[in-house]
């Protein structure tokens, strides 16, 4: 009986052995303590990896029993880490890469040039979403809240430095082997950027209410709600702000000027002069955007310029139809600070699935939380699209878009969480988790072209002649008689793959990039 009830502890079931009170006359001592486990992985962006690690921390009593064996020394569960967490993680990075670098050969899995959703358009709300989920594991850990707060503001800090020096216009990478940007023209907002804004909003609720929350869940559907009610108050906030803002904000006419390659300029006037349009010219959100930042300091390639309106080769990206309207060749900051005030909604809702999953400890009772949530989500979005209510759109991050994606990410992770951690099968996901481990790595070096930019600095007599460029032509292109296909294959295997594989090696290391 001690044998298989050892056995038991080993596979991680959890508690000690089970004997009656003639037989075992002595106190097991076992803690509970949560711990970073180094060999599964560090944190490989913004988010922790936190897991559970129940120890036996005292020897057992060595003292004979009366007919029976001597009880087992010391004995260590195996991780009970959600391995969901960094599989999820590692598929929003894996979708980063096939859609940033595979998105201009097939326009279909590109952003959506404005209403609709396509696979580019999901990849920020799953951000946004397991930030979430994991701040609510992280934060457990750190018992002082002065502690909490600067760990907070620092990591803030980080992840804006980082945002503004690959997406400010600092890096040119893969193409362009110089690096600078002109102040006038540095992009203030980003990916990182508005990771951190969300990130700051959430995790920062989530430390000053602690005091405020129940230890225990009383009974009753709506308990996880009302213990985290403050959580909620602050995304319906954000919620009533974005709202208000883009249906009640003035807009004016605003112009922009076009510089060519020629030298000349072009100036351009997109003639507004009113409230609560949801179109690409005169919404409330680029107009927040160019008030706060300037409109030098925004996106300059906007999706909107790949619209039937603006181009023949819709939902491709093309030469300016004649007569396209002004707004076409204007700028648009798609992570806008508006728009992000609105996307705290899915770290929100991120938040909420960690604490299903802190509180609710069968699986059954988490899928069924997860899962219901997510399709009342879907549920919504949809409604509110085709009712032309709210249309789902990434540029403005629309209600109906936070509610349909967010509903999304939880059905995905729901599904994870089932495969991988209930029926146990994680084999075929190992390569989603190494990626989710060093996410910070593989997002700088393969998302934004730092590598790539880096092997194409060592190049045979022309810039055009480097080992990625040769790579696409011979092994890809040239093989498969097809530049589209090729690049497909090119993303898949020479960029996914053996991002997959350099993780999967650092991990066997001990190797994360933390923030």
């Amino acid at each position: 009986m001690v044998e298989v009830d050892v056995k038991r502890l080993e596979e991680g079931f959890g508690n000690k052995p089970a004997v009656n009170e003639e037989d075992h006359k002595k106190d097991d001592l076992i803690s509970t303590e949560k711990v970073v486990n180094k060999s599964d992985g560090g944190s490989g962006d913004a988010i922790d990896h936190v897991e559970e690690k129940k120890a036996v921390s005292a020897p057992l009593a060595v003292e004979q029993i009366k007919g029976e064996e001597e009880q087992p020394p010391q004995v260590k569960q195996k991780s009970n880490r959600v391995a969901t967490l960094d599989a999820f993680r590692g598929l929003t990075i894996v979708v980063m890469i096939l859609v940033d670098d595979a998105g201009g050969a097939y326009a279909h899995i590109d952003h959506s040039p404005w209403n609709g959703c396509t696979l580019a358009d999901f990849v920020m709300p799953f951000f946004l979403f397991i930030v979430g989920v994991a701040i609510a594991l992280a934060l457990k850990r750190i018992p002082k809240t002065s502690d909490a707060i600067k760990k907070i503001i620092l990591r803030t800090i980080k992840l804006l430095f980082w945002g503004i020096i690959l997406q400010g216009g600092y890096s040119h990478a893969p193409y362009d082997l110089v690096y600078g940007v002109d102040m006038k023209q540095i992009r203030w907002f980003g990916i990182l950027q508005r990771i951190a804004l969300v990130y700051f909003v959430v995790a920062l609720i989530e430390t000053l209410t602690t005091k405020f929350r129940p230890t225990v869940l009383e009974s009753g559907p709506l308990s996880i709600f009302t213990a985290y009610r403050w959580q909620w108050i602050g995304g319906f906030v954000a919620f009533l702000v974005y709202m208000i803002t883009t249906f009640s904000l003035y807009v004016p006419d605003w112009s922009f000027v076009v510089h060519h390659d020629d030298g000349s300029a072009e100036k351009y006037l997109v003639e507004c002069g009113m409230r609560g349009h949801l179109g690409p010219g005169c919404n409330a959100v680029g107009y927040v955007d160019r008030q706060v930042w300037g409109i030098n300091h925004l996106y300059n390639q906007p999706v909107w310029s790949r619209l039937k309106a603006c181009t023949l080769s819709s939902p491709s990206a093309g030469p300016f139809r004649k007569g396209a309207p002004s707004w076409c060749r204007g700028p648009f900051e798609p992570e806008g600070l508006l728009s992000s005030i609105s996307a705290i909604l899915s770290g929100t809702i991120g938040i909420h699935y960690g604490h299903i999953l802190i509180h609710f400890k069968g699986h059954a009772e988490r899928l069924k939380q997860w899962v219901s949530m997510g399709l009342v989500l879907i549920i919504i979005g949809i409604i509110l699209h085709f009712t032309d209510g709210i249309p789902i759109n990434k540029q403005l991050y629309s209600f109906s878009y936070v509610c349909f994606t967010a509903g999304a990410a939880g059905l995905v992770f729901s599904g994870f969480y089932l495969l991988i951690d209930v029926w146990g099968c994680r084999t075929p996901f190992l390569f989603l988790e190494w990626i989710g481990m060093n996410a910070m790595l593989v997002f700088v070096m393969a998302a934004q072209g730092i590598f790539a930019g880096f092997v194409n600095g060592w190049y045979y007599e022309s810039t055009n002649n480097t080992l990625v460029y040769w790579i696409q032509k011979h092994v890809f292109n040239n093989v498969w008689h097809s530049e589209r296909l090729g690049t497909l294959l090119y993303v898949i295997f020479a960029e996914i793959t053996f991002w997959g594989v350099v993780s999967g090696i650092l991990h066997k290391l001990g190797i994360y990039w933390k923030l």
